[in-house]
């Protein structure tokens, strides 16, 4: 009998697949149409304080074989999200997990509280967000990454995980200091940085011009995220994330240093892919004689 449960720390996951925040909804809202049984956990869209109305359109483009988006993080604000959807959180056949962002510590804080009223099961630290006073990603700033970590972690008695960005010159150094200021794993990693010109119309494809790049793509920067990590802080859980579209996939994730692997972009194009990720998953390990999927875990050896 294969064991699929995993663990981020002390929390326990009954699959080691996490659908990714941004690509589900607020989770409740998708719940029809996606296989959520087939995860451990779903991260709903990043969510902040007061409503943003994210970027003008056009807003997605495809490139090749990933995805550019520049959507903003449009969102309703907190107290709407909390009424369109905490009833709901409930019947969901997976755990929920929330995304807070903001533009200060202290809103970051606010929201991490709102979500776990609502009854989300973990908070996720979206840090790809503009920092008031200095202008660029708290994700690309260490200290910055802390602070906010701290002041959600002092909000809140739920999990909390950090998403980290490849753009960052150091992803470990980032790593080690929000679990420092308190975060329980880390998400490796967001979108990287990307842009595309439409030749036609002799315009950037996106309205803002530069947007986060995501799809198969972005799996061999992401990997090297958990590979650097893992090897740096091997005691700090991390869940990759980035280009997971085959179970095989989320084995090379494993074997980096992940302990849960996050499935994104593949649900725009197919939003029940989560089962057969998880049967691919299960073939591959009993091909292999894997009993036990948690042996997989930075099971990589270096040369």
């Amino acid at each position: 009998m294969l064991d699929l449960r995993t663990r981020l720390g002390s929390h326990e996951l009954t699959t080691p697949l996490v659908a990714a925040s941004g690509t589900v909804g607020s989770v409740v809202d998708c719940a029809e149409v996606s296989a959520f049984e087939a995860y451990g956990a779903a991260v709903a869209k990043s969510v902040s304080v007061e409503p943003w109305a994210g970027k003008a359109a056009p807003r997605l483009a495809p490139v090749g074989e990933g995805m550019l988006n520049g959507i903003g993080i449009q969102n309703p604000g907190i107290s709407a999200w909390v009424e369109q959807n905490a009833q709901g959180l409930a019947a969901v056949p997976t755990e929920v997990w929330g995304s807070a962002v903001g533009k200060t510590p202290d809103e970051f804080a606010r929201v991490a509280a709102a979500l776990g009223e609502a009854g989300v099961a973990a908070v996720e630290v979206n840090l790809s967000c503009p920092n008031l006073e200095r202008g660029d990603l708290f994700a690309l700033d260490a200290a910055a990454s802390a602070e906010v970590v701290a002041a959600v972690r002092a909000a809140t008695t739920l999990p909390v995980g950090a998403k980290l960005s490849p753009n960052a010159p150091d992803v470990t150094a980032v790593a080690a200091a929000v679990a420092e200021g308190g975060a329980d794993w880390v998400v490796l990693t967001n979108t990287v940085w990307g842009a595309a010109i439409d030749i036609e119309a002799r315009r950037p494809a996106l309205s803002g011009g530069v947007g986060g790049y995501s799809g198969p793509p972005l799996k061999p920067i992401a990997l090297r995220c958990v590979w650097e990590v893992h090897q740096a802080l091997p005691g700090l859980p991390i869940i990759g994330c980035g280009g997971v579209r085959h179970g095989r996939d989320v084995v090379e994730y494993l074997l980096a240093g992940a302990s849960a692997v996050a499935v994104g972009t593949a649900h725009l194009a197919e939003p029940r892919c989560g089962i057969r990720i998880r049967d691919e998953l299960a073939a591959w390990c009993r091909r292999h004689h894997v009993t036990t999927v948690t042996t997989l875990v930075g099971a990589a050896e270096p040369w």
